[in-house]
This record gives structure tokens, C-alpha cells and sequence, in this order.
């Protein structure tokens, strides 16, 4: 993956696995949310980006194989770091997408709103004032209101970029709880440089470091083994914290 002439990722392979929670580990500027914004096609939004290789989903090369990009964005779902709620009240915030991917029927939306809500735990929080604006929300009831912003739409990949980064331990807390709750029902990437919420959370992990000013995969691998056996020393030390 390159912007303009700067290679910023290179060498990185990996199975992301169906129902599973995989974990993106290393330190802040080696790819790993560039890496994410390649999987539902974000990435070129930007004009100076490039990428190369294969991204394989559903039996298509996204890359190569014409693809209706909003279809593949509903199928795989995006969580930005900051809680990015729409500056309209709570229930359209979950009704706007719902209408923008052809949903008509307004008792349906109803529902899938309602469900959404409960997925993540907010609605028995907001079901009296679902017309008040989302802005009024907390930290992390803004990030739990945008995670089913993207479940609403049903998809069957979640993306997440830091969910928790701007949140305090409590709402952090929250959130991992919510995380931990859609294993198995959908399949998780979560960018996190929480070490310890990613042994918590994830069945896999994949541990990206800068070799050369190029964001690389160093080593991939079940969670658990890849904590207490790392098989490079680079993800040794960056584990134990004598590098990063």
C-alpha cells in the first residue's frame, strides 16, 4: 500500500477468520488502520492512495473484481476511534442509514432500531428520549450508539478502529463488554494498543512493526499462543515492553 511514492505497508498476509475476533497489536504509525481501511474499501476515498496484492472476501478479489462499494460497506461494518455520531437525534441516527440502503418499510426500521439498541445495551438508557440529540450522549454511550449504527445495517464484518482510546476506563469497560458479547455473531478487526484488552477480547492477533519506515506483519497467530510463545523476537519485546 503506498500514498503517493511512500510505501506504508508491505509483506502482510493473513486469514481473518469467520466469527472470530481478530486483534491488530504494535506501535502507533505501522499501518494497522491503513491496513483496515483497505478491507470495505475506505481507503480510496483518498486520491494519493494505492494498494496492491489481493483483499479475498466472499469468493471476489476486492481489488480486482467490480464491486458495489455501499453493498460491501454494509457487509463490513467501520468503528472509528472517536465517536462519530451524526449531529441528528439518537433514532436517526439508526433511521437515516436504514433509508439510505433502501429500507422502506418504517415499522421494519422500527424494529431493527429497537434490536440494535439492545445489541448494544442502550436502549433500556435511551428508549424515553430516542428524539433527543445524539450529541447530549456521553463518551460512551456515543460509541455504543455508533457500533449499532453499523448493526443496524446487519453486516457480517465489524471494523474498529481503537474503540476505546477516547473513552474513560469505566465506558472502556463498557464497550469491551459489548465487543466480547458479538463474538461468534460476527466476525471482529479491532485495532487496539491495549495489550491487555487484546489478550482479553481476541482469538487472534497479528503484530505489525516498522521495518525500514514500512509498516510489516511480523507474526500472526492464535492470541493466547502469540502472547505467552511469540515466535520472533520482535514481538517478544514489544510484549514485554522493552521495545515500542
Amino acid at each position: 500500500m503506498r500514498y503517493g511514492t511512500k510505501t506504508v505497508l508491505s509483506q502482510v498476509s493473513l486469514d481473518i477468520y469467520k466469527g472470530c475476533i481478530t486483534a491488530l497489536i504494535g506501535p502507533s504509525g505501522c499501518g494497522k488502520t491503513s491496513f483496515i481501511s483497505t478491507l470495505n474499501k475506505l481507503i480510496e476515498l483518498n486520491d494519493h492512495a494505492e494498494v496492491s496484492g489481493r483483499i479475498e472476501f466472499d469468493g471476489q478479489d476486492l481489488l480486482r473484481d467490480p464491486i458495489d462499494e455501499l453493498r460491501l460497506r454494509r457487509r463490513v461494518g467501520m468503528i472509528f476511534q472517536k465517536p462519530n455520531p451524526f449531529p441528528l437525534s439518537i433514532w436517526r441516527n439508526l433511521d437515516l442509514p436504514l433509508k439510505e440502503h433502501g429500507v422502506r418499510d418504517r415499522q421494519l426500521r422500527g424494529q431493527k432500531i429497537e434490536q440494535a439498541l439492545r445489541d448494544v445495551g442502550l436502549w433500556d438508557e435511551v428508549s424515553d428520549r430516542l428524539d433527543s440529540s445524539a450529541l447530549a450522549l456521553s463518551g460512551g454511550q456515543q460509541q455504543r450508539l455508533c457500533i449499532a449504527r453499523a448493526l443496524v445495517l446487519e453486516p457480517e464484518i465489524l471494523l474498529m478502529d481503537e474503540p476505546c482510546s477516547a473513552l474513560d476506563p469505566l465506558a472502556s469497560a463498557v464497550v469491551e463488554e459489548l465487543i466480547l458479547r458479538l463474538r461468534g455473531r460476527y466476525t471482529v478487526v479491532i485495532v487496539t494498543h491495549n495489550l491487555a484488552q487484546a489478550r482479553r477480547v481476541a482469538n487472534y492477533a497479528a503484530f505489525f512493526w516498522m521495518t525500514e519506515r514500512v509498516g510489516k506483519l511480523i507474526e500472526f497467530g492464535r492470541c493466547q499462543h502469540l502472547f505467552e510463545s511469540p515466535g520472533h523476537e520482535l514481538t517478544a519485546a514489544y510484549i514485554s515492553g522493552a521495545r515500542g
